[in-house]
């Protein structure tokens, strides 16, 4: 049999072949994604799940006039090489390359732009709704993951979906994952689904008899049909998705093409909303990544005939974070941890597995963290809230309302702070600063070296009263990159002294402003360096005095300009009447692509030979 794959070039093509045909593109789709993402890193371990999903779909469909809504979003790579980008995938989450998330401007089988999780189901039965208003015809389809459907904004839209007569399929992709795990009572109950299938039959009988019975008066049917209904709560309680309104179908078999396509082809006729409950394995037809899914939910490059990352960079921010986390709580019992389904991204996972008790894995569900930690603190415990800089984005009225109102001693670690990469717009965090700096009680502090960190870390979480957010990078820093003594209280370190201009930077772009410094002192220039520990409060004193003294302010953050450090520390001058040459360097007011960290940077004006060449030629004039 010939290569398939080749042939494929749009949905129509893969509608014309046969069950041994289809079967034989799934395993060369498989064999396509491993030896791409190997080179590209990327998301592989759920598009390996979604292989025979994404082919049904997109037979029993017609894309683009069906509109296909991913949640995530991570999991399209099939879907992408379906729809005719297969031979630009080498560039994959690469600069000016295929996006690793569904992107409109990218394809028209692409309808809705994601990255975060849990919006799937809103955007969709939005679509469908405004389909309906303008009496056009065609079907709507949400494809959500059983992590994805723990949040509380997909509660929201199957709350609101469920009450309409909108035809609209809801299909749950059920791969006992989301990044890591799943946890909690909805997955408990679609575990319960999975294992006792046998309900949906007994129902379907119990119909198929009470309609052979003759001669059957009113009153009975009635009874019956109450019966009927009934079955469900004495073999498997709490329907949830029926009493939402929803006709359920399903547990289906993921990986089994032909089933998959009868039962879609079945809710394509149904009207009103649908569920479809489907079952697949994350990381299907490659050993290393069904054994470790969390491990291949998003990899670097990596030996295909072995599994292994090619280049290991060793300790990132990361995993210092839950080094030392668990170091502190050893000598304090009211520490504890709160991830948001990312135990391992975040590094918690040797503080679960060292203190199972004071560990709380509240599924992809932000806002509940946030405020849990906020309960947390009222009775005397400490909190640290682990989250991802992009994600918390999805909590920001809990932070303001339930914590900093009350002034809660809650540690926030912000990962993946300022620019991530490969992953693009949806997760770089360069806008934490912005908007945690304008919340009242609100400290932030952002570390330029593993030591410091560590002694942030400490500072926050027995020191400091209030809110306190320690913001640092994805991937690895330097282990000590200067003396640091112990923190106080909005003090920042002056690394270097100078004349000619004053460099106040934050985080990682301390190591910047010190390459800065050497460059432009071998063009006879010298510089005040400025660690801002601080970033809210700012270090008034010593950076005002430092650049009364040169006439000329530079700062430096991995954050956006509007709202970010060098906004605060330029307020802070216009206020008090201070007028000086000044200079920011941070991300511009528009969302930044996918690209490798150090061609963001230069495209940007980041990295130092940008940053030398702007201020040089401000200090000749």
């Amino acid at each position: 049999m010939a290569n398939l794959l080749s042939k494929v070039n749009s949905p129509d093509d893969i509608k014309k072949l046969n069950l041994e045909e289809i079967t034989k593109l799934a395993d060369e789709i498989r064999m396509f994604l491993i030896d791409k993402v190997s080179k590209t890193g990327g998301h592989l371990a759920s598009n390996l799940g979604v292989v025979e999903l994404t082919l049904a779909l997109h037979r029993v469909f017609n894309s683009p006039s069906d509109k296909i809504v991913w949640d995530v979003g991570h999991q399209t790579y099939v879907h992408k090489i379906i729809t005719g980008r297969k031979n630009k995938f080498h560039t994959l989450r690469k600069l000016d390359g295929l996006s690793g998330f569904p992107k409109v401007n990218e394809s028209k089988h692409d309808v809705f732009n994601t990255g975060h999780s849990s919006t799937s189901i809103s955007a969709a039965l939005g679509i469908a709704r405004a389909r309906d208003l303008k009496k056009e015809n065609y079907s709507v389809i949400s494809i959500i993951g059983d992590g994805a459907l723990t949040a509380g904004m997909a509660f929201e839209a199957l709350n609101d979906a469920g009450r309409f007569s909108n035809n609209f399929i809801l299909i749950l992709n059920d791969n006992e994952m989301s990044i890591s795990k799943n946890v909690g009572g909805l997955s408990s109950y679609l575990s319960k689904i999975r294992t006792e299938p046998f309900y949906f039959k007994v129902k379907e009988n119990i119909g198929f008899l009470l309609n052979k019975i003759p001669l059957i008066n009113k009153s009975a049917t009635q009874v019956l049909g109450r019966l009927k209904g009934s079955i469900k709560y004495m073999i498997m309680p709490g329907i949830i998705f029926e009493e939402l309104g929803f006709k359920y179908l399903g547990p289906i078999d993921g990986h089994n093409i032909m089933e998959i396509e009868k039962v879609l082809s079945r809710a394509k006729k149904i009207k009103g909303p649908v569920f479809v409950h489907i079952c697949t394995r994350k990381g299907r037809g490659y050993i290393y990544a069904e054994e470790n899914p969390h491990i291949f939910h998003g990899i670097a490059p990596f030996e295909i005939e072995t599994g292994k990352i090619i280049a290991n960079c060793g300790s990132g921010y990361s995993e210092i974070f839950g080094r030392e986390l668990t170091k502190i709580a050893q000598n304090n019992d009211s520490i504890v941890a709160i991830s948001a389904a990312m135990p391992h991204g975040t590094g918690l996972d040797l503080f679960s597995k060292k203190f199972p008790e004071r560990f709380f894995d509240v599924g992809i569900a932000e806002q509940h963290a946030v405020t849990l930690a906020a309960g947390l603190a009222t009775n005397g415990m400490n909190p640290v809230v682990a989250l991802y800089s992009s994600f918390l984005q999805r909590a920001y009225d809990q932070v303001m309302h339930d914590v900093a109102l009350q002034n809660l001693h809650v540690v926030f670690a912000i990962d993946r702070a300022g620019i991530v990469g490969e992953d693009g717009e949806t997760h770089h965090g360069i806008y934490d600063i912005s908007f945690l700096s304008h919340i009242p009680n609100m400290t932030i502090l952002a570390p330029c070296d593993y030591n410091d960190f560590a002694k942030m870390l400490k500072y926050a979480l027995e020191e400091h009263k209030g809110p306190v957010a320690i913001r640092y990078p994805r991937g690895k820093g330097s282990d000590k990159l200067v003396e640091t003594p112990p923190l106080i209280y909005g003090q920042s370190l002056l690394l270097r002294e100078g004349t000619n201009v004053t460099i106040a930077a934050v985080g990682n772009k301390v190591e910047t402003a010190l390459l800065v410094a050497d460059m432009l002192e071998k063009m006879n220039f010298t510089c005040d360096i400025i660690y801002s520990r601080f970033i809210k409060p700012i270090d008034e004193k010593l950076i005002l005095n430092s650049a009364g003294k040169t006439r000329f302010l530079v700062t430096i953050e991995d954050n956006a300009l509007t709202g970010g450090f060098g906004s605060k520390v330029l307020e802070t001058m216009s206020r008090r009447g201070i007028n000086i040459k000044s200079k920011m360097f941070g991300y511009p007011d528009h969302f930044i692509a996918h690209g490798l960290i150090n061609e963001l940077q230069s495209i940007y004006r980041l990295d130092a030979q940008s940053i030398v060449k702007e201020v040089s030629a401000g200090l000749l004039k």
